[in-house]
Order: C-alpha cells, then sequence, then structure tokens
C-alpha cells in the first residue's frame, strides 16, 4: 500500500486505518466517525486527501482537448446563464468511454486560457493521464501527473472561513468574491501565487470539497503537508477535528454526492441523480460532442439510480448478499452506497438537521438519530416517496426514495456569512 505524507501521524493520533484505493488512509480517529461528522456539520473537520489525484493539462489547446474529453460544455457550464469557464472557476464533469460509462469524475479548475488542473480520484492519475494523451490530435498538449507530487487538505464545516484566516496572508483579500467553485492562488512559486501562509508557504485553495458543507480544499506542495496539517489543527483548537474516511463517506451520501466506480461506473451514466454533470440543453439534448455522447443519446438502459433515506439509523452492509426489494420481496436491483448521516432525523414526516433552524421546524432539544441513506441501482423507474427495503441476507430495513436527504447544507452560502 503507499501512504500519504501524513500516514505517521494517523497512526501516532490512534487513526484505525485501512486500505482505499490502494493507499493506506485513515477511517476514523479516537473519537468515533460520528462525532466527525457532526463536528463538520457544526463547525469544521480536517480531511487527509493526499491520496486524489491531480493532473496538470498545458497548452494552447488544452481547451479543445478538455471540450473532447471532457463531458462538461467547458464554454456554457458557470451558473444559471451557463457562462463559459473562465480563470479562477472550477467545474464538476465525468470521463467516459465511447459506451457512455464511466471511467472517472472530476474537477476541472482553469488557471488560464492554457492551463488547467484537473483533479480525479485515487489511483486514477496515470489512468486520466494516459487518457488524455491518446487524443493524438491533441500531441502538443503537455499532460503532467502530479501524484504523490502535490498535497491536499480539505477543510470542511461552518468554521473553516474563520480557522484558514489565522494561517493566511491577508485573508481579507484572498476571501473576497471567492464564491462556490471558485479558487485563488497556485501550489508552487512558479506563477507568483496570490495566495500565501504566513509562512509564505504558496497555496491553491479551493471553495470546494465533497461533504456538501461550507468549506475549502487546499493544494500544496507535498512537503509542506505534515506542517499545515499540524498548525490547521493549532489554530483551529476545539473547533476543528481530524476526520476519516468513514466521515467522508457518510457526510458525501447525506449530500447525494457520488463515488465513483461504486455509484457511478462500468453502465451507463444516464437516469441517476447527476444529470448536472453532462452538458445539457433545456431541451434535454447536448451542447457539445464528447466521447460517450453518441451512447448516452441512444440509451435505452433500465437500470435506474435513486438516493433514498431511511427510518432510523440502521445500514444494509454492502455485499454479494445485498439485494434491494420490493413490498413483496421480488428483487428489484443492488445497493450500490449504504451508510448513516448522523446529523440528521425526521421529525413527523419531514427531515430535519443540525444545521436547520428552529424556524425551519427543528426542536429546541433536537439530538439526531441518525437515518441511513445512500444509492440504489434498480430496474425501474420509481418516484420519491415511494417504499423499497434493503436486505443482505440478515437485516432487512425500509427505506424511501428521495431526491434530497440532509438538508439546509452550507456548501453554497457565502463567504461574509460564514465568517
Amino acid at each position: 500500500m503507499k501512504m500519504t505524507p501524513l500516514h505517521s501521524w494517523h497512526v501516532d493520533n490512534g487513526a484505525n486505518m485501512a486500505e482505499f484505493g490502494s493507499y493506506s488512509m485513515p477511517l476514523w480517529y479516537p473519537q468515533g466517525a460520528k462525532q466527525e461528522h457532526i463536528g463538520v456539520i457544526q463547525s469544521a473537520g480536517l480531511f487527509d486527501t493526499s491520496h486524489m489525484a491531480a493532473v496538470i493539462v498545458k497548452g494552447a489547446n488544452a481547451h479543445d482537448l478538455l471540450q473532447a474529453a471532457f463531458t462538461k460544455d467547458l464554454d456554457r457550464c458557470v451558473g444559471p446563464a451557463k457562462k463559459e469557464l473562465s480563470p479562477g472557476r472550477s467545474v464538476y464533469g465525468l470521463f467516459l468511454k465511447e459506451n457512455g460509462h464511466v471511467i472517472d469524475d472530476a474537477i476541472v479548475s482553469m488557471v488560464d486560457d492554457s492551463l488547467y488542473m484537473v483533479v480525479v480520484n485515487a489511483g486514477m492519475g496515470k489512468g486520466i493521464s494516459d487518457y488524455l494523451q491518446s487524443f493524438h490530435e491533441y500531441s502538443d498538449v503537455e499532460i503532467s501527473d502530479q501524484t504523490d507530487r502535490l498535497g491536499k487538505i480539505d477543510i470542511q464545516g461552518p468554521a473553516s472561513a474563520k480557522i484558514l484566516s489565522k494561517i493566511l496572508d491577508s485573508p481579507a483579500a484572498v476571501f473576497d468574491n471567492m464564491i462556490y467553485f471558485s479558487f485563488k492562488g497556485w501550489f508552487d512559486s512558479s506563477l507568483g501565487s496570490k495566495v500565501v501562509l504566513k509562512d509564505g508557504t504558496p497555496v491553491l485553495l479551493s471553495r470546494t470539497g465533497y461533504t456538501g458543507e461550507f468549506g475549502f480544499e487546499l493544494f500544496l506542495d507535498s512537503e509542506h503537508l505534515v506542517r499545515i496539517w499540524q498548525e490547521l489543527l493549532l489554530v483551529g483548537d476545539k473547533e476543528i477535528v481530524p476526520c476519516g474516511l468513514a466521515a467522508r463517506d457518510s457526510l458525501r451520501a447525506g449530500a447525494v454526492l457520488p463515488l465513483s466506480h461504486q455509484d457511478i461506473g462500468e453502465w451507463p451514466f444516464a437516469n441517476n441523480p447527476w444529470p448536472f454533470a453532462l452538458p445539457l440543453n433545456d431541451d434535454n439534448t447536448f451542447t457539445k460532442s464528447f466521447v460517450g455522447a453518441v451512447a448516452l443519446r441512444s440509451n435505452d438502459s433500465d437500470n435506474y439510480t435513486y438516493s433514498f433515506a431511511g427510518f432510523d439509523p440502521r445500514k444494509i452492509t454492502v455485499g454479494e448478499d445485498a439485494a434491494v426489494l420490493d413490498k413483496d420481496g421480488a428483487e428489484l436491483g443492488t445497493i450500490l452506497t449504504c451508510t448513516t448521516d448522523m446529523a440528521i432525523s425526521r421529525v413527523g414526516e419531514k427531515i430535519v438537521s443540525l444545521a436547520t433552524s428552529t424556524a425551519d421546524g427543528k426542536p429546541e432539544d433536537f439530538k439526531p438519530r441518525g437515518l441511513s441513506c445512500g444509492f440504489v441501482k434498480i430496474s425501474r423507474r420509481m418516484n420519491s416517496g415511494e417504499k423499497i427495503y434493503l436486505y443482505d441476507g440478515r437485516r432487512k430495513i425500509e427505506v424511501e426514495i428521495r431526491e434530497d436527504v440532509r438538508p439546509d447544507r452550507t456548501a453554497r452560502l457565502p463567504i461574509k456569512t460564514m465568517l
């Protein structure tokens, strides 16, 4: 197994370690995944995400290469008005095979007209680099896999900006007009980063994340990773907790975010909760051609992916014996993800979060029990509110098809309201 630069810190601080994407990664720390999950909702959590990979795409034809290979239309992808991607903005999308199956999902960030950073999942740096290099008509574009050379830390939760401001140089200028899915700076001194820490460390700071909550991702040279991790925990004091992959999984599932190669993968990217990853017109046609577009246009798959929420914290172990059943016990399909969002509970017919205001229905004495949530892939179309059953050979639980799970998420809130 590979190790991130923070591996020794994780072990020394009692993390429960496991293999993920060929890396030894922390699942949770001594405080437990529940407290880590709730810490992100109420204050801030710190995640080691250096197992993820970044690919630098550089050259005069970098835009055209990504237009051909990436699902999102870089000329029509920003905001409700679908403006073109511009320097300092990022966009989420996919790399597909010709048959419409998913190679990986990614966030593409535009530095300038000839420089882009593509962030992909653990172990996918070489695969995506090789894939982009297979577009021989763009052989003049330089593709550089930054796997294990670039450090990455995610700080997520409502206190993130306040904590970051304690280690940033000129934080007011950095945070000014920093909207959701924007970024500033660069991770080395070659471009004269406009974002540096108080000790002079250059950083690419991105208002993105994988929790559904307000926060940031920091990209920096891996040699600085341990020092900055420790500094953030020090200045954050009691407002921040280190978080492992278990909390990352439960947070992203409650935010209805897919895990690549689990919730999306070797089947057509269609009939799922994430059509925003495609370059769609108002009439559901595509605004451009891209690899996999023809297969998706002609897709007649009878597979449907849905998000669900349960009625209590119980969850089902995903494995060969797990299945989705209807009320009569007939098998409908497979369970893709099943975890527990520990920050939510049902109040009557409504799901309420720790982040929900009392005016919006959160009781004064609210203590969430948690609700199971995740994704299923089934063989027929269903409507929000319909009930299905998850079964693993031992336990059967009732869950509800839903378009959304954890309410009152903070990811898109303005920075000024969070400081």
